[in-house]
């Protein structure tokens, strides 16, 4: 905790809290679209739970550092090629995240979310499932940033506690302007799709820089809130009517 109480030491902190709150995002996107087919009255339960889970594992995670070290050592080889638990955890996990984008995305196009609503609607203990299980994958990418950045667990424990609070604040928010914009949210299925092809490349070492990702995600969702902001603007734009009148 010393570290804290030094210069470069809180500049790290303040950086992997930083970084916990960018890596967590891609989670909440995909809790919100998640928890979007339980019933009303169940999906601020389902949000709470899933990010309260999600906090469980990274911080279980951090106590386990000599075995998550040990996970990205090689355990077999095809064709040459070395593949760890943290390999065969991150394509498990980016195969799944492509399943259930692709899924989304084509209920959304064929209508068969709003037509067969009642149809579509999964178990409370099903959705809690899938977001635990992608967790898990998320997890992974975010405690070995913290090791690269930081030295003192109890450091990174407040890191990932502070920032997993800001992703449980904003998360409502976040759902709540999904849900409204259907754009924002084929975009957004379209992120999760991208992160699962990373995440699969990963997997087989093919290394992506993750700023170049984050940067392709954040610039066209600017360009979204542009449209919707001229969106707003137009609809708001009064309308004048032109009567002639024939003396």
């Amino acid at each position: 905790m010393e570290e804290l109480l030094t210069a470069s030491g809180l500049v790290s902190f303040l950086s992997l809290t930083l970084m916990e709150v960018v890596l967590g995002i891609d989670n909440i996107v995909f809790i919100s679209i998640l928890v979007a087919r339980l019933p009303e009255e169940q999906q601020g339960k389902g949000r709470m739970i899933g990010i309260g889970l999600a906090l469980l594992i990274r911080v279980a995670l951090l106590f386990a550092i000599a075995w998550l070290i040990g996970a990205s050592e090689p355990l077999f080889e095809v064709l040459g090629m070395a593949f760890s638990i943290r390999d065969l955890i991150l394509i498990a996990g980016g195969l799944f995240l492509l399943y259930k984008s692709t899924s989304e995305i084509h209920h959304k196009l064929e209508g068969e979310e709003e037509s067969n609503k009642e149809v579509k609607v999964v178990s409370f203990s099903g959705v809690i499932t899938q977001i635990v299980l992608l967790d898990i994958v998320f997890s992974f990418d975010s405690i070995l940033t913290a090791i690269g950045l930081v030295d003192d667990i109890m450091v990174m424990v407040i890191a990932v506690i502070i920032a997993m609070g800001v992703m449980l604040l904003a998360a409502k928010s976040i759902s709540s302007f999904i849900e409204k914009h259907p754009t924002v949210k084929m975009l957004a299925l379209s992120f999760l799709l991208l992160i699962g092809v990373m995440l699969v490349l990963e997997g087989f070492e093919v290394h992506i820089p993750k700023f170049a990702i984050y940067f392709a995600i954040f610039f066209s969702l600017f360009v979204e809130f542009l449209n919707i902001r001229t969106k707003k603007k137009k609809d708001a734009k009064p309308v004048h009517l032109h009567q002639q009148y024939k003396e």
